[in-house]
């Protein structure tokens, strides 16, 4: 599972290379709360790899990056952090869970793919990036043409007295009469007229391989193949003005961006910079020979697939060739029942840095609910404010809320902060459900109202099950 990163980030507003450890952890602080050695490890590796930048290229080959490993239950904070960590230093990222791989012979995702969809991620973020830097120039050339269309030349133009005019007073006049069209465009006044364009057609012609290991997520694009044979053919559209801006400015976008250059420059980061989170190691963890069947068998196999690409290989990809010996890999896991020594020790060499992260208190858990820059109160907040409805919580609510969540953490499955979610979602449940219905717009929650809608998931274990 790819996940695609967006949105304003620290590196934005400070540069990278001024960021301290102390600085990176104190941006982790406001996403996650505790994990203090969790994030002192990761911020220690992206400061790394700032000053690995700084070496002369024959030391730097040699630097790699020491990979970690998180080992903790649910909820507490793994994937948040792995994922701050990329956004923070705007590197090429993917989530994927161990455990949807098998060794080379079993029906099932070869270990490669994790690569490939990195390489997918950099180009995408990078053509993205382009299509920013490029945004204000095709703006003005889109402009230009629908100026175009709205006012098609005239050979002929006659004055008042019936005349012909000259070729200058024709001029003269189309200039002023394209200004007003021009003011008319930025106002907004002309959105709404229908006009005909041309666009390119988007849809690509594609065999994607079914079966085959290692092929699953090639595909091959026969424009790519067959260059003049498909020729980017052209679609007649009638749109508004509105509409057809949005199509225009995306063609002219793609006409001033060199996409050969933005995928070389995309490969270089995503070896460079690429981090993979590795999720559910534990779930592959353990030997051959324990008298597991079925699917287990291929556990020890996986690890060996893997070992290649974390010690450093080259995988091929649509894109090109990729290396994956300066990728950063950050591995997880609950290790409830196997343990990191049941990895493969040439798997446990290559994740020299162990974290184990905490259990989350009471404390942390009502830091969770209101601290973190967009806390899951903020966001219902924010929610139901859009129809109106201002949401208030008061401190013995709060407090309610995380000793509820421990106790429930306790006698059942421990989720972690997980289960803040069931827990808020259910007791907000008649709010969300009434929206802008309600006539009382102030919704004050305090430490009543949490008993009133939760009691009953403390009080009845079966009930709970179900819910929770």
């Amino acid at each position: 599972m790819a996940i695609y990163l967006g949105g304003e980030t620290a590196a934005k507003k400070a540069d990278l290379d001024d960021l301290t450890p102390g600085q990176i952890v104190e941006e982790l602080d406001k996403y996650v709360v505790g994990q203090t050695a969790a994030k002192k490890a990761v911020a220690v590796a992206l400061r790394n790899r700032i000053r690995r930048q700084k070496l002369p290229p024959e030391i730097a080959e040699d630097v790699l990056p020491k990979n970690i490993l998180m080992i903790g239950t649910t909820g507490v904070g793994k994937t948040e952090i792995a994922r701050r960590l990329a956004r923070l230093a705007n590197s090429p990222f993917i989530k994927i869970e161990a455990s949807k791989f098998t060794e080379v012979g079993y029906v099932g995702r070869d270990v490669e793919s994790m690569v490939r969809e990195l390489a997918d991620v950099a180009v995408d973020m990078a053509r993205q990036s382009a299509f920013e830097d490029v945004q204000e120039r095709a703006e003005e050339n889109v402009e230009e043409r629908l100026l175009d269309i709205l006012l098609p030349p005239r050979d002929v133009v006659y004055t008042q007295d019936g005349s012909e005019a000259t070729a200058a007073d024709i001029e003269q006049s189309r200039k002023r009469t394209r200004e007003k069209l021009r003011e008319q465009l930025r106002r907004g006044d002309l959105d709404d007229r229908l006009i005909d364009i041309e666009t390119q057609d988007r849809s690509n012609a594609t065999i994607d391989f079914i079966g085959g290991q290692g092929m699953e997520d090639m595909g091959v694009n026969l424009r790519d193949m067959f260059g003049n044979m498909f020729p980017n053919k052209t679609v007649n559209r009638k749109l508004t003005v509105a509409e057809a801006r949005k199509y225009m400015t995306r063609d002219e976008q793609e006409s001033l961006v060199d996409m050969e250059q933005i995928t070389r420059q995309a490969l270089e980061k995503a070896q460079s910079s690429g981090i993979i989170f590795l999720d559910e190691l534990d779930k592959i963890a353990g030997r051959e020979g324990g008298g597991a069947h079925g699917p287990e068998v291929s556990r020890e196999g996986v690890q060996r697939d893997l070992l290649p690409i974390v010690e450093g290989t080259n995988v091929n990809t649509k894109h090109g060739m990729i290396s994956t010996d300066h990728i950063l890999f950050i591995a997880a896991g609950a290790f409830h029942v196997a343990k990191p020594s049941d990895l493969i020790p040439e798997l446990q060499g290559r994740f020299p840095i162990r974290v184990e992260l905490e259990s989350l208190t009471v404390d942390d858990l009502k830091r969770i609910l209101v601290q973190p820059k967009n806390s899951l109160i903020k966001q219902y907040q924010a929610l139901l404010g859009t129809e109106g409805i201002e949401l208030s919580f008061t401190d013995d609510a709060i407090d309610r809320l995380a000793e509820m969540t421990e106790e429930i953490n306790k006698t059942t499955e421990n989720i972690g902060a997980r289960r803040l979610h069931t827990l808020v979602e259910k007791l907000l449940e008649d709010i969300s459900f009434m929206g802008s219905e309600l006539t009382e717009k102030n919704q004050k929650i305090d430490a009543a109202y949490v008993d009133e809608h939760l009691n009953s998931l403390i009080v009845d274990k079966d009930l709970r099950q179900y819910i929770l």
